[in-house]
């Protein structure tokens, strides 16, 4: 599509990046609105915020690093693309959750509370980002015949991320983008409708994400490692993900569930 937004003399810009940070500071700026609307302290979410930020991208760039470890080492100056590359949605999860859980239990805040205020903040995050990875060519689909498939003619997404010019494509970004903007109506719909408990909103989260996921991974064309060389990275951890998630909304749905109502049976 549209890899480099302008140029300003010796300055780039690329879409990615502007879509990237927007993403961040949408999905944080919900975050904070949530927080409000709960009687958080606006100061201690924003700073876990950019805790997770910081956190999510060194995890995604590291996890990237790791599945591609014989590219990046057999040729080092591909670590340029590393440090452009957004990197690996799953690796800045896996490092940005126990970085978030040891700031909310170091800074005292509402454990699970917390965790659901800023679910439907990074579905919606998700969304923005992932129409950034269309706008750059990367984490592109298989060839297809389908009639909505995209065709990319820009030679830079094809020599800074190998995006196959020329073929219709599954646009996998647009899939994962509109798909996580369901999660988000989802959330917060079941936060007004379904009965409510510490902790739902964010395994559900997860939970759908997995699913999500697991299926879109099925049309993604991208080289992004393999797992027992046979199943994509990110299939592998939705696939552990799913059922953790199921198990955790059952256990807190039993214990925090029941907690809540007798809690307000006693009011």
């Amino acid at each position: 599509m549209y890899p480099l937004l302008l140029e300003l003399g010796p300055l780039s810009i690329y879409s990615y990046g502007v879509l990237l940070a927007t993403a961040y500071i949408v999905g944080l700026r919900f975050a904070l609105y949530r927080a409000d609307k709960a009687g958080l302290n606006g100061q201690r979410v924003l700073d876990l915020g950019i805790v997770i930020i910081i956190s999510a991208l060194i995890g995604a760039k590291l996890m990237l690093f790791i599945v591609e470890f014989d590219r990046f080492t057999s040729d080092p100056g591909q670590l340029l693309v590393l440090l452009k590359s957004g990197g690996v949605y799953y690796g800045g999860l896996l490092v940005a959750v126990p970085v978030a859980w040891w700031y909310i239990f170091n800074y005292q805040l509402p454990f699970w509370t917390t965790c659901d205020l800023f679910a439907p903040g990074i579905a919606l995050g998700q969304a923005v980002g992932r129409m950034g990875c269309l706008m750059a060519g990367c984490c592109y689909g298989q060839a297809t015949d389908s009639p909505w498939g995209i065709t990319f003619s820009n030679t830079l997404a094809a020599a800074n991320v190998g995006t196959p010019l020329g073929i219709p494509l599954h646009p996998t970004q647009a899939y994962e983008a509109v798909t996580m903007l369901f999660i988000l109506a989802i959330l917060l719909a079941g936060e007004r409708r379904w009965r409510s408990f510490p902790g739902r909103t964010f395994w559900t989260y997860l939970l759908l994400y997995g699913v999500a996921r697991f299926t879109i991974e099925f049309y993604r064309g991208d080289p992004r490692g393999l797992v027992f060389e046979t199943i994509p990275t990110s299939q592998f951890v939705s696939a552990l993900i799913v059922p953790a998630s199921l198990a955790m909304l059952v256990y807190l749905r039993l214990h925090l569930g029941s907690t809540d109502a007798s809690s307000r049976a006693n009011a």
